[in-house]
């Protein structure tokens, strides 16, 4: 089947080369040597376009609103970014701004033309079912927020009670943490839920774009010109969410502001304002208080809008969620692509999943199922379907094992991976190894902690748990709020365990009594 593909680089020769490899496989290449022109090109040819290479090793990089102004003009169509060897800062934003894949330079024309047809399978799917970044249009409620953390069951208890009154909410956190599904269903569980639900990013166009969008615009002459309505008006009734707040130029909070204190819309030069009823729901990636001192940010407006704060915690910060979420996507994105059975997923993934750090956060997770269940080629998901993630997750083989075990990247990671192998129950053994971690921990072979005995059976938890305990009293040096705080639970409840494993913690060493 012959496809368009839109390739975007300044650089003549590799558009030459890119131009020879697309058309030498029977596709059609559509040429772009500024971004300003690929967009062009995309918005010309939106339905016709299946995937868009964009070089990002130019001097200019990647700017952060490009991927974004993409997946608006199209959502179902999959960018590919190429990136300059050792660009790791620029392959992550590529990863956080939704990217399907990223090669690096120099590559070979296989790995291009791999990338290209696998991107190809999920614009394919992608067009007999959802986009790989979709946009929920769908009433969304509380119940739709997978989560077995504590830290999202608090997000979840904030939402339901701010749901019940009308003033501001600031939701806070990483790109791709779910901002908008917990702002959806804020608004779902409102009395506007049957009211519109409108929604607008910051960062997806020029700042006086955003302004227009927002409050409106005029065209012809002032007199007796249309108005083209904004999103607030839009919103009237319901509620507007309002992405990136902090990227709003400077006129564009002096407006927004008007709107907070007055409830009137401002009707430009010559029209009147008039009363507008809606309920603003914000969010951020960056911290306003910061912005504010560095003068980027109105403060009588943050103290307006920062009326009922809700941070999310990055997927990182919160490990316990990623099988779940992963079963989730799993069944989900099956059901979507009308398999004939859903599709399982093993426990090596899982722990894979689990073990990486997700930069991108639930955002790049779900786009990570999306594209395995897309390119699967058995009933069972394994390790295999995971390349990006395995390539960056390092391995370990462990003394008598004759199988690798995916080790965290940092220190946070590892624990939690081990906490969700523990709930898993499925794997031989969990290693654990943060850096610069003591030679021995107790119970285990250095940093491994065993949990299947010398039959072959699968430990007590309790056993476990208090292997990973004494490790932990070891490697921090006993102190109790930083285990504690590691662990993931209370001073309180560490020393009720203490207490139960016989644990003097002074002594982590010492035989339990």
């Amino acid at each position: 089947m012959t496809a368009h593909i839109l390739v975007i680089d300044e650089d003549p020769t590799q558009r030459r080369t890119l131009k020879f490899a697309i058309e030498a496989q029977g596709h059609i290449a559509h040429m772009a040597e500024t971004q300003h022109a690929g967009i062009e090109i995309l918005r010309r040819n939106r339905d016709v376009i299946n995937v868009v290479l964009v070089d990002a090793s130019s001097a200019n990089g990647l700017p952060a609103a490009l991927l974004s102004t993409l997946s608006e003009i199209n959502p179902t169509i999959p960018a590919i970014v190429l990136t300059a060897d050792g660009a790791t800062d620029t392959a992550l934003a590529a990863v956080r701004g939704g990217a399907f894949d990223f090669l690096v330079k120099p590559f070979a024309p296989e790995r291009l033309m791999g990338a290209m047809q696998a991107a190809l399978k999920i614009h394919h799917s992608s067009l007999q079912g959802k986009a790989p970044r979709r946009a929920r249009s769908g009433a969304v409620s509380f119940s739709d927020v997978v989560s077995v953390s504590s830290a999202m069951s608090r997000v979840v208890e904030l939402g339901r009670r701010a749901a019940q009154s009308a003033i501001p909410v600031m939701l806070e956190g990483e790109a791709g943490v779910g901002k908008e599904l917990i702002a959806r269903a804020i608004h779902a569980a409102s009395d506007r839920s049957s009211k519109p639900f409108v929604s607008v990013n910051c960062n997806a166009a020029a700042a006086s774009q955003i302004e227009e969008a927002l409050f409106g615009a005029e065209r012809g002459v002032p007199v007796d010109g249309d108005v083209v309505p904004g999103k607030i008006s839009d919103a009237d009734g319901g509620s507007l969410f309002i992405e990136e707040i902090s990227e709003l130029s400077a006129q564009a909070q002096i407006r927004l502001l008007e709107l907070v204190q007055s409830g009137e819309l401002d009707g430009g030069a010559s029209r009147k304002s008039r009363k507008v009823n809606v309920r603003l729901i914000l969010s951020t990636n960056k911290d306003l208080i910061e912005e504010v001192k560095a003068g980027r940010f109105r403060e009588d407006l943050y103290y307006r809008l920062n009326v009922f704060p809700i941070t999310i915690a990055a997927l990182r910060r919160r490990k316990e969620d990623i099988p779940h979420l992963v079963r989730a996507f799993v069944e989900r994105f099956s059901l979507e692509q009308r398999l004939v059975k859903t599709l399982q997923i093993d426990s090596s993934a899982i722990a894979l999943l689990t073990a990486f750090d997700w930069p991108g956060n639930t955002r790049q997770l779900e786009n990570a199922i999306f594209r395995a269940v897309v390119l699967a080629e058995s009933s069972v998901l394994g390790e295999s379907d995971f390349p990006h993630i395995a390539s960056q997750v390092p391995t370990i083989r462990s003394a008598g094992h004759n199988h690798d075990v995916p080790v965290g990247l940092n220190e946070p990671s590892t624990m939690a991976r081990v906490q969700a192998a523990l709930a898993e129950r499925t794997a031989s053994f969990a290693a654990v190894t943060p850096p610069a971690a003591p030679a021995a921990a107790a119970g285990g072979l250095g940093n491994v902690i065993i949990s299947t005995d010398e039959a072959g059976n699968v430990r007590k938890l309790a056993e476990i748990e208090e292997e990973l305990i004494r490790f932990a009293l070891k490697f921090y040096r006993g102190q109790m709020s930083q285990v504690a705080r590691k662990l993931g639970i209370g001073r309180s409840t560490l020393y009720r365990k203490l207490k139960d494993y016989g644990i003097d913690p002074d002594d982590p060493q010492k035989h339990a009594a």
